[in-house]
């Protein structure tokens, strides 16, 4: 991995929200969000200094978002609501073999829908009626249910977030989750892009699945919280 990709990875959102997801984004040089609609997650361009005036007209009052790195004070007409950990992973094999799930189904505008409501019902993480859009989501159907899904989320540079992995209740335990990140790891490595993702330190069992899978962790833990504005 080079130093601008390590480097990259420090501060991950902000470099895809001023950097390839510019369109998707809104804020300005120094604090940028993911557009509304899309994954409700903000960054900013120096941690050490982070803009908060320059964010607020993107922010609707009581909106819940997320930032990752950041454990400054939180400014008094901004609200605290959770913060945790996560692990921050890189892929480190080569690409998977095969594609075992050949008959996934790319999502697009028309299955917004049924992503959102799985999203919801699942809850693997900030997720939006556009989330689909900023990058390849591929799903598996029962009949015309939408029961799993994985995807892409943000993009730096040639980093590219496998996320939004998640399958409805009835439908675990038949190994959806693992072969549709699979297929997305696979499509990434061939087109020279270094997948990542994020999981909650508290979810011991996926992480483990993920080391097994071939990611690593990328230095220690990072800090993520949930803020809305006053």
């Amino acid at each position: 991995m080079d130093s601008q990709t390590e480097s990259h990875l420090d501060n991950v959102f902000w470099h895809a929200l001023s950097g390839p997801q510019l369109r998707f984004s809104s804020g300005s040089a120094r604090a940028r969000r993911y557009a509304p609609g899309l994954s409700p997650i903000f960054a900013f361009a120096d941690l050490a200094r982070p803009d908060f005036d320059s964010l607020s007209p993107h922010c609707d009052l009581g909106e819940h978002l997320y930032i990752a790195d950041w454990r400054g004070p939180v400014p008094r007409d901004w609200q605290l609501h959770v913060e945790t950990t996560m692990h921050r992973m890189v892929w480190h094999a080569d690409a998977p073999p095969d594609d075992l799930l050949p008959d996934a189904v790319r999502l697009g505008p028309e299955h917004a829908a049924q992503a959102m409501a799985l999203a919801t019902l699942t809850r693997p993480g900030p997720f939006g009626p556009r989330t689909i859009e900023l990058g390849e989501y591929f799903g598996c159907f029962d009949g015309g249910r939408l029961v799993a899904m994985a995807g892409e989320r943000s993009n730096a540079g040639t980093l590219r977030e496998i996320s939004g992995v998640c399958t409805h209740p009835e439908f675990q335990g038949r190994g959806f989750a693992r072969q549709l990140m699979n297929k997305l790891v696979r499509r990434q490595v061939t087109r020279g892009e270094t997948p990542f993702l994020h999981v909650m330190c508290s979810n011991e069992a996926a992480h483990a699945l993920y080391q097994r899978m071939g990611f690593r962790d990328h230095r220690d833990p990072v800090t993520v919280r949930v803020l809305s504005r006053l």
